[in-house]
């Protein structure tokens, strides 16, 4: 069986800063940009990865979220730990740059773990953790 991870989902607050940054500093591609009932989904990706994406969601968008839910998940990104993803490169320190040039939350420099990879952490505009690994 073949089986390839397609799309993951992070939830934003600020389309427009969450596009920034992911645009901007990361320097993923814009796949889609989706308005809907007041709403935004934004699809990113990395150039070259055509088949790999992240969809910036509007948290409030799942009919099945209660009210309470959705303040409760609006505390949680707003302490950033509701949502994060782990990403790779081959160059952590030039993309650590990048990153505190472009005004990202610093949550980790880039640090050899004890567990055996050397990675760093930074926060996106709504909140999200972002791990970036450096790839050997």
């Amino acid at each position: 069986m073949d089986i390839s991870i397609h799309s993951s989902f992070l939830p934003h607050d600020d389309p427009d800063a969450s596009l920034a940054f992911y645009r901007d500093v990361l320097g993923f591609e814009i796949r889609d940009d989706v308005g809907y009932d007041g709403m935004r989904w934004i699809t990113v990706g990395p150039a070259g990865q055509p088949g790999t994406s992240i969809v910036l969601q509007p948290p409030a968008a799942d009919p099945g979220v209660t009210e309470a839910e959705r303040h409760t998940i609006a505390e949680m990104m707003a302490k950033g730990t509701y949502a994060g993803i782990l990403l790779a490169t081959a160059d952590l320190d030039g993309l650590f740059e990048r990153l505190q040039a472009g005004d990202a939350e610093i949550v980790q420099e880039p640090i050899e773990q004890p567990f055996g990879v050397r990675d760093c952490a930074v926060r996106d505009p709504a909140g999200n953790l972002i791990r970036i690994q450096e790839v050997r």
